[in-house]
């Protein structure tokens, strides 16, 4: 009895030794929390308790830095703004101790401000839970959301009428679309899945998996990749042939970072982007996330909420479509009555 007590007390010992020599080693990254685009900051590994590592390894979400004992420089400009991870692991005898934290980087510059005026007004299927909206060869092209209420539509502008239509399966929740090379790419929101289809004839060719963004959201496309939205501030780009993942792009602007980036649209080189629930439109540089705009369309808002009655909180605007040859912007929301097309005015 005694022998089992004194080895219980050893083992109790032996485990408070170890615990207290592993807690011994203890490191946190010291740097600016907050920065603005082009600034340099430094990135230290500052020593709490313990020894000395042999050596220490920097990274910025997975870049390997160079280091000046144990501290390096970071070049904003050379990551782009958004949340950056910032990772030091410690070589220690016999271990690896890991810190982290974070940078936070916004634009260098303030947005410029916009108004519109309403050019024309067309009608607008109030059925349509408007998610995707592309203008393209003189119509309309849109997808709508909703278990068995989405669907992929060709449509006249000036009447309204639906041409062509084609019904997403129940268990699809659809999302954004755009078309390139002659064909409709649709997302659906929490499936992790995409569909392909013919342009002319609406026949389904593909499927398709996004894995690293978070959701399916907004969709439109450059002249090379296809962009897309996911619920958060980030833009992903895709390769237009096998649909990967290949980089993505934070929104800021000097003050916030841009969350919930709803449905997309490329215009003349820049994107276009709704938020969720807020009746503006963002313009943000596809090179570096910065915000370069501000749409205001809180009036168009109150404008269609005079003609109709807005049944729902999620009945807001949603929806972008550019008509390149006659630089003409649309816009309509979810359960919209009406279409707008509209000329932005600089402040």
């Amino acid at each position: 009895m005694k022998l089992n007590h004194y080895y219980l007390i050893f083992i109790i010992l032996l485990l408070t030794l170890n615990s207290c020599s592993e807690t011994s080693y203890k490191f946190k990254i010291k740097t600016d929390k907050k920065t603005k685009l082009g600034e340099k900051i430094t990135i230290q590994l500052e020593q709490i308790s313990g020894t000395k590592p042999d050596s220490v390894h920097f990274y910025v979400n997975e870049r390997r830095l160079q280091l000046n004992d144990n501290k390096t420089t970071l070049n904003t400009t050379d990551f782009g703004i958004g949340k950056h991870r910032l990772t030091a692991l410690a070589f220690i005898p016999g271990k690896v101790k890991k810190a982290t934290s974070s940078v936070e980087v916004f634009s260098n510059k303030k947005p410029n401000l916009y108004n519109y005026k309403i050019v024309n007004e067309y009608p607008h299927d109030k059925k349509a839970y408007t998610q995707g909206l592309e203008y393209y060869n003189g119509h309309l092209y849109e997808t709508t959301g909703r278990n068995g209420e989405s669907w992929l539509r060709k449509v006249e502008i000036t009447t309204g009428e639906v041409l062509q239509q084609y019904d997403l399966s129940d268990k699809f929740f659809g999302e954004g679309m755009t078309i390139f090379n002659n064909k409709v790419f649709w997302l659906t929101w929490q499936a992790k899945k995409g569909f392909i289809f013919d342009l002319e004839t609406f026949k389904l060719q593909k499927e398709f998996k996004y894995n690293e963004s978070l959701e399916g959201w907004g969709l439109t496309h450059s002249d090379t990749e296809l962009i897309k939205s996911d619920g958060t501030n980030k833009i992903w780009f895709l390769n237009p042939n096998n649909q990967k993942e290949k980089r993505s792009i934070q929104a800021y602007t000097d003050k916030t970072s841009l969350e919930k980036l709803n449905e997309l649209e490329f215009i003349n080189g820049k994107i276009y982007a709704n938020y969720w629930q807020k009746p503006l439109i963002a313009i943000i540089d596809p090179s570096n996330g910065v915000v370069d705009g501000i749409v205001n369309l809180t009036d168009l808002v109150k404008e269609i909420s005079k003609s109709q009655k807005i049944a729902s909180q999620d009945d807001v605007l949603n929806g972008i479509a550019f008509d390149a040859e006659n630089n003409r912007i649309f816009v309509t929301g979810k359960h919209w009555g009406k279409l707008f097309e509209i000329e932005l005015i600089k402040q």
